[in-house]
Protein backbone atom coordinates (compact mmCIF):
# COMPACT_ATOMS: atom_id res chain seq x y z
CA UNK A 1 0.00 0.00 0.00
CA UNK A 2 1.10 3.65 -0.79
CA UNK A 3 2.67 5.70 1.77
CA UNK A 4 0.09 8.06 1.31
CA UNK A 5 -2.07 6.04 2.72
CA UNK A 6 -5.13 7.62 4.34
CA UNK A 7 -7.03 6.01 7.18
CA UNK A 8 -9.90 7.35 9.32
CA UNK A 9 -11.21 5.34 12.38
CA UNK A 10 -14.81 5.76 13.75
CA UNK A 11 -15.78 5.19 17.84
CA UNK A 12 -18.40 6.88 19.09
CA UNK A 13 -19.32 5.23 22.11
CA UNK A 14 -18.07 5.75 26.08
CA UNK A 15 -15.03 6.38 27.78
CA UNK A 16 -14.30 2.30 27.80
CA UNK A 17 -15.41 1.20 24.62
CA UNK A 18 -12.41 3.64 22.89
CA UNK A 19 -10.01 3.13 25.35
CA UNK A 20 -10.09 -0.91 23.97
CA UNK A 21 -9.94 0.83 20.55
CA UNK A 22 -6.48 2.12 21.22
CA UNK A 23 -4.79 -1.54 20.31
CA UNK A 24 -5.71 -0.75 16.86
CA UNK A 25 -3.70 2.49 16.05
CA UNK A 26 -1.03 1.15 17.94
CA UNK A 27 -1.32 -2.03 15.19
CA UNK A 28 -2.04 0.35 12.33
CA UNK A 29 1.27 2.69 13.30
CA UNK A 30 3.38 -0.31 13.33
CA UNK A 31 1.84 -1.58 10.19
CA UNK A 32 1.50 1.19 8.10
CA UNK A 33 4.24 3.75 9.40
CA UNK A 34 4.29 6.19 6.96
CA UNK A 35 0.42 6.21 6.90
CA UNK A 36 -2.28 9.26 7.99
CA UNK A 37 -4.32 7.83 10.85
CA UNK A 38 -6.88 10.00 12.51
CA UNK A 39 -10.09 9.23 14.66
CA UNK A 40 -13.53 10.30 15.02
CA UNK A 41 -14.54 10.58 18.04
CA UNK A 42 -17.51 13.09 20.13
CA UNK A 43 -16.32 15.45 22.62
CA UNK A 44 -17.31 13.50 25.36
CA UNK A 45 -14.47 10.76 25.29
CA UNK A 46 -11.79 12.72 23.24
CA UNK A 47 -9.58 13.16 25.83
CA UNK A 48 -8.73 9.46 25.75
CA UNK A 49 -6.99 9.57 22.01
CA UNK A 50 -5.52 12.86 22.59
CA UNK A 51 -1.67 13.21 22.42
CA UNK A 52 -1.57 9.75 21.46
CA UNK A 53 1.62 9.00 19.80
CA UNK A 54 0.29 6.36 16.88
CA UNK A 55 -2.43 9.13 16.04
CA UNK A 56 -2.03 11.68 13.67
CA UNK A 57 -5.34 13.48 14.54
CA UNK A 58 -8.37 13.57 16.49
CA UNK A 59 -11.56 15.16 15.45
CA UNK A 60 -14.52 15.39 17.80
CA UNK A 61 -18.14 16.21 17.19
CA UNK A 62 -20.63 17.38 19.90
CA UNK A 63 -23.63 14.79 20.77
CA UNK A 64 -26.84 17.60 21.19
CA UNK A 65 -26.76 15.83 25.11
CA UNK A 66 -23.23 16.70 25.80
CA UNK A 67 -23.42 20.58 24.18
CA UNK A 68 -22.32 23.13 26.04
CA UNK A 69 -24.37 25.16 28.28
CA UNK A 70 -25.39 28.25 26.26
CA UNK A 71 -24.73 26.26 23.15
CA UNK A 72 -27.87 25.76 20.82
CA UNK A 73 -28.38 22.68 19.19
CA UNK A 74 -28.44 24.49 15.89
CA UNK A 75 -24.92 24.93 16.52
CA UNK A 76 -24.01 21.79 17.21
CA UNK A 77 -25.08 20.32 13.97
CA UNK A 78 -23.97 23.26 12.09
CA UNK A 79 -20.54 22.52 13.72
CA UNK A 80 -20.56 18.85 12.70
CA UNK A 81 -21.80 19.20 9.05
CA UNK A 82 -18.23 21.59 8.80
CA UNK A 83 -16.59 18.81 10.43
CA UNK A 84 -17.75 17.00 8.19
CA UNK A 85 -16.33 18.69 4.82
CA UNK A 86 -13.53 19.41 6.47
CA UNK A 87 -12.87 15.11 6.65
CA UNK A 88 -14.37 14.54 3.22
CA UNK A 89 -11.20 17.27 1.79
CA UNK A 90 -8.74 14.73 3.33
CA UNK A 91 -9.92 12.09 0.86
CA UNK A 92 -9.49 9.04 3.11
CA UNK A 93 -8.52 5.53 1.56
CA UNK A 94 -10.13 4.09 4.33
CA UNK A 95 -12.79 4.59 7.01
CA UNK A 96 -13.27 1.69 9.98
CA UNK A 97 -16.55 1.65 11.78
CA UNK A 98 -14.49 0.42 15.11
CA UNK A 99 -17.15 -1.21 17.01
CA UNK A 100 -18.85 -4.21 17.61
CA UNK A 101 -21.79 -5.30 15.18
CA UNK A 102 -23.15 -3.00 12.55
CA UNK A 103 -23.15 0.59 13.74
CA UNK A 104 -25.42 2.43 11.06
CA UNK A 105 -25.16 5.99 12.79
CA UNK A 106 -20.91 5.44 12.25
CA UNK A 107 -21.77 4.26 9.05
CA UNK A 108 -24.02 7.59 8.18
CA UNK A 109 -20.86 8.82 9.08
CA UNK A 110 -18.48 7.63 7.05
CA UNK A 111 -20.51 7.70 3.96
CA UNK A 112 -20.36 11.68 4.71
CA UNK A 113 -17.19 11.45 4.47
CA UNK A 114 -16.93 9.85 1.15
CA UNK A 115 -13.40 7.13 1.62
CA UNK A 116 -12.55 4.96 -0.84
CA UNK A 117 -12.96 1.87 1.15
CA UNK A 118 -15.58 1.33 4.29
CA UNK A 119 -14.35 -1.17 6.60
CA UNK A 120 -17.00 -2.71 9.27
CA UNK A 121 -19.27 -5.61 10.53
CA UNK A 122 -22.34 -6.70 8.83
CA UNK A 123 -25.05 -8.56 10.08
CA UNK A 124 -26.01 -11.71 8.47
CA UNK A 125 -29.96 -10.62 8.66
CA UNK A 126 -29.19 -7.42 6.89
CA UNK A 127 -27.43 -7.67 4.02
CA UNK A 128 -28.37 -4.45 2.38
CA UNK A 129 -25.65 -3.59 4.74
CA UNK A 130 -23.05 -5.14 1.88
CA UNK A 131 -23.62 -2.45 -0.27
CA UNK A 132 -22.45 0.86 1.69
CA UNK A 133 -19.53 -1.25 3.76
CA UNK A 134 -17.36 -2.13 1.03
CA UNK A 135 -15.24 -4.32 2.79
CA UNK A 136 -17.82 -6.37 5.21
CA UNK A 137 -16.62 -8.62 7.99
CA UNK A 138 -19.42 -10.71 9.02
CA UNK A 139 -20.25 -10.05 12.77
CA UNK A 140 -21.30 -13.33 15.50
CA UNK A 141 -21.32 -11.94 19.11
CA UNK A 142 -19.48 -13.93 21.62
CA UNK A 143 -19.11 -13.55 25.04
CA UNK A 144 -16.03 -15.00 25.81
CA UNK A 145 -14.29 -12.46 23.58
CA UNK A 146 -12.91 -9.21 25.06
CA UNK A 147 -14.19 -5.59 23.37
CA UNK A 148 -10.57 -5.35 22.19
CA UNK A 149 -10.01 -8.61 20.06
CA UNK A 150 -13.67 -8.32 19.28
CA UNK A 151 -12.95 -4.76 17.41
CA UNK A 152 -10.04 -5.39 16.46
CA UNK A 153 -10.49 -8.29 14.12
CA UNK A 154 -11.81 -5.15 11.58
CA UNK A 155 -8.00 -4.85 11.07
CA UNK A 156 -7.95 -8.64 8.87
CA UNK A 157 -8.39 -6.93 5.59
CA UNK A 158 -5.69 -4.68 6.00
CA UNK A 159 -3.32 -7.59 6.90
CA UNK A 160 -3.11 -7.04 10.39
CA UNK A 161 -3.79 -10.13 12.57
CA UNK A 162 -4.60 -11.20 16.38
CA UNK A 163 -3.60 -10.68 18.93
CA UNK A 164 -4.30 -6.68 19.89
CA UNK A 165 -1.21 -5.72 21.60
CA UNK A 166 -1.31 -3.70 24.89
CA UNK A 167 -4.16 -0.39 25.04
CA UNK A 168 -2.54 3.05 24.86
CA UNK A 169 -3.42 6.47 26.96
CA UNK A 170 -0.91 8.97 27.12
CA UNK A 171 -1.61 11.64 30.29
CA UNK A 172 -1.95 15.11 29.29
CA UNK A 173 0.57 17.21 29.99
CA UNK A 174 -0.98 20.42 31.94
CA UNK A 175 -2.94 18.18 34.03
CA UNK A 176 -0.46 15.67 34.75
CA UNK A 177 1.51 18.61 36.08
CA UNK A 178 -1.26 20.01 38.29
CA UNK A 179 -1.56 17.06 39.69
CA UNK A 180 2.08 15.85 40.26
CA UNK A 181 2.08 19.33 42.00
CA UNK A 182 -0.58 18.86 44.00
CA UNK A 183 1.30 15.63 45.27
CA UNK A 184 4.69 16.44 46.20
CA UNK A 185 2.75 19.43 48.50
CA UNK A 186 2.09 16.69 50.58
CA UNK A 187 4.00 16.31 53.51
CA UNK A 188 3.53 12.61 53.82
CA UNK A 189 4.58 11.63 50.50
CA UNK A 190 7.99 10.71 51.26
CA UNK A 191 7.12 8.69 53.81
CA UNK A 192 4.89 6.31 51.81
CA UNK A 193 6.16 3.41 50.13
CA UNK A 194 3.11 2.92 47.60
CA UNK A 195 0.43 5.13 45.77
CA UNK A 196 -2.43 3.98 44.99
CA UNK A 197 -5.48 5.52 43.61
CA UNK A 198 -8.62 4.65 45.14
CA UNK A 199 -11.60 5.36 42.85
CA UNK A 200 -14.97 5.59 44.17
CA UNK A 201 -17.74 6.48 41.85
CA UNK A 202 -19.50 3.71 39.78
CA UNK A 203 -22.31 4.52 37.46
CA UNK A 204 -24.17 1.28 38.00
CA UNK A 205 -25.86 0.71 41.32
CA UNK A 206 -24.32 -2.88 41.70
CA UNK A 207 -20.88 -1.39 40.88
CA UNK A 208 -20.80 0.90 43.49
CA UNK A 209 -18.69 -0.32 47.13
CA UNK A 210 -20.13 1.15 50.39
CA UNK A 211 -18.10 4.01 51.88
CA UNK A 212 -17.84 1.84 54.64
CA UNK A 213 -15.78 -0.89 53.14
CA UNK A 214 -13.53 1.81 51.52
CA UNK A 215 -12.53 2.97 54.83
CA UNK A 216 -11.93 -0.34 56.25
CA UNK A 217 -9.72 -1.30 53.17
CA UNK A 218 -7.33 2.18 52.87
CA UNK A 219 -6.86 1.70 56.80
CA UNK A 220 -5.74 -2.11 56.37
CA UNK A 221 -3.73 -1.40 53.67
CA UNK A 222 -2.07 1.52 54.96
CA UNK A 223 -1.57 -0.31 58.01
CA UNK A 224 0.28 -2.96 55.83
CA UNK A 225 2.49 -1.48 53.37
CA UNK A 226 2.59 1.71 54.51
CA UNK A 227 0.32 3.27 51.46
CA UNK A 228 -0.32 6.53 50.47
CA UNK A 229 -3.47 7.18 48.53
CA UNK A 230 -5.36 9.29 45.72
CA UNK A 231 -9.08 9.69 46.53
CA UNK A 232 -11.23 10.01 43.47
CA UNK A 233 -13.87 10.42 42.43
CA UNK A 234 -16.66 12.20 40.08
CA UNK A 235 -17.73 15.55 41.89
CA UNK A 236 -21.52 16.63 42.70
CA UNK A 237 -24.57 15.57 44.42
CA UNK A 238 -25.54 11.44 43.95
CA UNK A 239 -29.53 13.11 43.54
CA UNK A 240 -28.73 14.49 40.04
CA UNK A 241 -30.08 12.24 37.44
CA UNK A 242 -27.96 13.97 34.84
CA UNK A 243 -24.57 13.21 36.09
CA UNK A 244 -24.94 11.89 39.84
CA UNK A 245 -21.54 13.01 41.89
CA UNK A 246 -20.08 11.22 44.57
CA UNK A 247 -19.44 14.62 46.99
CA UNK A 248 -21.42 13.09 50.13
CA UNK A 249 -19.50 9.63 50.24
CA UNK A 250 -15.76 11.12 50.00
CA UNK A 251 -16.36 13.59 52.28
CA UNK A 252 -17.63 10.09 54.61
CA UNK A 253 -14.36 8.30 53.79
CA UNK A 254 -12.09 11.56 54.36
CA UNK A 255 -14.12 12.08 57.47
CA UNK A 256 -13.49 8.86 58.66
CA UNK A 257 -9.76 8.76 57.73
CA UNK A 258 -8.26 12.04 57.96
CA UNK A 259 -5.08 11.07 59.76
CA UNK A 260 -3.85 8.75 56.79
CA UNK A 261 -1.92 9.93 53.96
CA UNK A 262 -4.70 10.98 51.57
CA UNK A 263 -4.75 13.42 48.35
CA UNK A 264 -8.86 14.35 47.85
CA UNK A 265 -8.63 14.32 44.03
CA UNK A 266 -12.30 14.84 42.44
CA UNK A 267 -12.08 14.83 38.89
CA UNK A 268 -14.73 17.42 36.92
CA UNK A 269 -12.70 16.83 33.28
CA UNK A 270 -11.58 13.27 32.08
CA UNK A 271 -8.12 15.12 31.59
CA UNK A 272 -7.95 15.22 35.24
CA UNK A 273 -8.64 11.63 36.01
CA UNK A 274 -6.14 10.20 33.08
CA UNK A 275 -3.70 13.01 34.63
CA UNK A 276 -3.84 11.60 38.82
CA UNK A 277 -4.57 7.97 37.68
CA UNK A 278 -1.03 8.13 35.89
CA UNK A 279 0.98 8.88 39.12
CA UNK A 280 -0.65 6.11 40.87
CA UNK A 281 1.36 2.54 41.46
CA UNK A 282 -1.44 1.04 41.43
CA UNK A 283 -5.10 0.98 41.37
CA UNK A 284 -8.66 0.02 43.39
CA UNK A 285 -11.83 0.81 41.56
CA UNK A 286 -15.44 -0.97 39.72
CA UNK A 287 -15.34 -2.24 36.52
CA UNK A 288 -16.09 1.40 34.15
CA UNK A 289 -14.25 3.73 32.75
CA UNK A 290 -12.16 4.31 35.65
CA UNK A 291 -10.47 0.68 35.07
CA UNK A 292 -10.18 0.75 31.59
CA UNK A 293 -7.86 4.06 31.74
CA UNK A 294 -5.93 3.00 34.24
CA UNK A 295 -5.43 -0.53 32.50
CA UNK A 296 -4.11 2.25 29.28
CA UNK A 297 -1.91 3.56 31.22
CA UNK A 298 -0.38 0.11 32.83
CA UNK A 299 -1.21 0.14 36.14
CA UNK A 300 -2.31 -3.27 38.29
CA UNK A 301 -5.84 -2.92 39.11
CA UNK A 302 -8.08 -4.64 41.48
CA UNK A 303 -11.46 -4.15 40.09
CA UNK A 304 -14.95 -5.17 41.76
CA UNK A 305 -17.58 -6.43 38.95
CA UNK A 306 -21.06 -6.46 39.39
CA UNK A 307 -23.61 -6.64 36.63
CA UNK A 308 -21.13 -6.71 33.48
CA UNK A 309 -19.48 -9.22 31.46
CA UNK A 310 -16.18 -10.31 33.27
CA UNK A 311 -14.51 -11.81 30.17
CA UNK A 312 -15.45 -9.08 27.94
CA UNK A 313 -14.52 -6.10 30.09
CA UNK A 314 -11.98 -7.27 32.20
CA UNK A 315 -8.82 -4.92 32.35
CA UNK A 316 -6.89 -5.62 28.59
CA UNK A 317 -2.47 -6.41 28.72
CA UNK A 318 -2.02 -5.31 32.71
CA UNK A 319 -1.18 -7.45 35.59
CA UNK A 320 -5.01 -7.62 37.69
CA UNK A 321 -7.61 -9.26 39.69
CA UNK A 322 -11.31 -9.14 39.15
CA UNK A 323 -13.57 -9.61 42.20
CA UNK A 324 -17.11 -10.76 41.13
CA UNK A 325 -19.78 -12.13 43.93
CA UNK A 326 -22.31 -14.79 42.48
CA UNK A 327 -25.11 -12.25 43.54
CA UNK A 328 -23.56 -9.93 41.08
CA UNK A 329 -23.64 -6.81 43.41
CA UNK A 330 -20.34 -5.85 44.74
CA UNK A 331 -21.68 -4.91 47.88
CA UNK A 332 -20.85 -8.82 48.53
CA UNK A 333 -17.63 -8.22 48.55
CA UNK A 334 -15.94 -7.82 51.93
CA UNK A 335 -13.16 -5.46 52.84
CA UNK A 336 -11.21 -8.62 53.81
CA UNK A 337 -11.62 -10.18 50.58
CA UNK A 338 -10.16 -7.10 49.04
CA UNK A 339 -7.39 -6.93 50.83
CA UNK A 340 -6.11 -10.62 50.66
CA UNK A 341 -6.82 -10.22 46.73
CA UNK A 342 -4.56 -6.65 46.46
CA UNK A 343 -2.02 -8.20 48.04
CA UNK A 344 -1.95 -11.35 45.57
CA UNK A 345 -2.12 -8.59 43.37
CA UNK A 346 1.39 -6.69 44.34
CA UNK A 347 2.78 -10.23 44.10
CA UNK A 348 1.34 -10.66 40.48
CA UNK A 349 2.82 -7.39 39.56
CA UNK A 350 5.74 -7.90 41.48
CA UNK A 351 5.33 -4.26 43.21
Amino acid sequence: MSTSLKILVIRRDNIGDLVCTTPMFLALRAHFPKAYIAALVNSYNLPVLQNNPDIDDVFAYTKAKHRAKGQSTLRVYWDRIRLIFKLRKQHFDYVILAAPDFQPRSLKLARMVRPKHIIGFVSHSQTEQHIEIDTPIPYIFQEDIHEAEDVFNLLTPLGILPPPPQLRITPPPVETDQAQSLLKNQQWLSETKMLIGIHISARKPSQRWPSAYFVELISELHTRHQSGFILLWSPGDETNPMHPGDDTKAQEIRAQLNSLPILAYPTSKLEELIAALSLCDSVICSDGGAMHLAAGLGKPILCFFGKSNQKRWHPWGVPYIALQPESFNVEDISPDIALKQFDALLQKSNL
